[in-house]
């Protein structure tokens, strides 16, 4: 089967995460604490007189309370996305990974919420399209550098880009690679604001270009955990922006994988 037949079975995962509802968590681990404490006073009165709580029964408690917890963590994250966790962890001891995250920002656009990256001091901000569609101006937030209102400049559907300028001045900021050479298993880091998390960084390999259905252009497959919100990180090699993440693909071949639009779209689309 030749490539362009092999794609049009994989198809886009726009839902890329089930819908977190915080209320329903809170509420839920909140009726379990105020259990967990009857079933221990309950306990308590009905010990015999002289006789210490039992430790195995105290144990017994907190565990089933750790198991009653984590019997929602499926409503919020699989086991690989507590991986990423781990990993942004590790990775954000490395001084090159703390000063790419200062100019990371979080994309707050009506209902949407994603990730976009400064490529200059003055606030030239990159991200997805499909992060600010239908608006014209969003808030972003810089790590370091707090609430900032920027206005969306450009957008190009075609290639899932827009470009955003926030106001202010001396903004930490990305470089771009200029012709990035996309090697298979080559290493890649990626920093992101994925499922209501922020600034996580993670790492991947790439595995190679595919075309999609419905694009003129190819994009590039990642073997990364990629979430929702993660749309707009920045895919960093060798200390430059090689590309943006936009979305995930159920792939015949490599199962899930992320994807993401080739920087060089970027210089074609805002920089012609």
């Amino acid at each position: 089967m030749d490539k362009d037949n092999k794609n049009n079975h994989d198809v886009i995962d726009e839902d890329l995460y089930e819908e977190i509802d915080d209320e329903e968590l809170i509420e839920l681990v909140e009726t379990e604490r105020k259990n967990a404490l009857k079933r221990a006073q309950e306990n308590r009165l009905e010990k015999k007189p002289k006789r210490p709580f039992p430790k195995w029964a105290f144990w017994l408690i907190a565990i089933m309370m750790i198991i009653n917890v984590f019997a929602f963590f499926p409503k919020i994250v699989s086991v690989p996305a507590i991986d990423f966790l781990i990993t942004s962890s590790k990775l954000s001891m490395q001084d090159d990974i703390r000063t790419y995250k200062k100019a990371v920002v979080v994309i707050e656009a009506g209902d949407s919420r994603g990730t976009g990256f400064s490529i200059n001091e003055n606030g030239t901000i990159i991200t997805n399209q499909h992060v600010i569609e239908g608006e014209k101006n969003v808030t972003v937030a810089f790590p370091d550098k707090g609430l900032h209102q920027a206005k969306v400049v450009a957008a190009y559907p075609s290639v899932d880009l827009a470009v955003l300028e926030a106001e202010g001045e001396n903004f930490p900021s990305l470089d771009l690679a200029r012709d990035p050479v996309f090697k298979k298993d080559a290493p890649i880091y990626f920093i992101g604001n994925p499922l209501r998390f922020q600034g996580i960084a993670n790492k991947g390999t790439i595995i190679e270009e595919t075309l999609l259905s419905d694009w003129e252009k190819p994009v590039v497959m990642i073997d990364a955990p990629v979430y929702h919100g993660n749309s707009g990180s920045p895919v960093i090699q060798n200390g430059k922006v090689i590309g943006v993440v936009f979305a995930t693909l159920e792939s015949e071949e490599h199962g899930k994988v992320g994807l993401f639009i080739p920087i060089e779209y970027f210089y074609s689309s805002y920089l012609r």
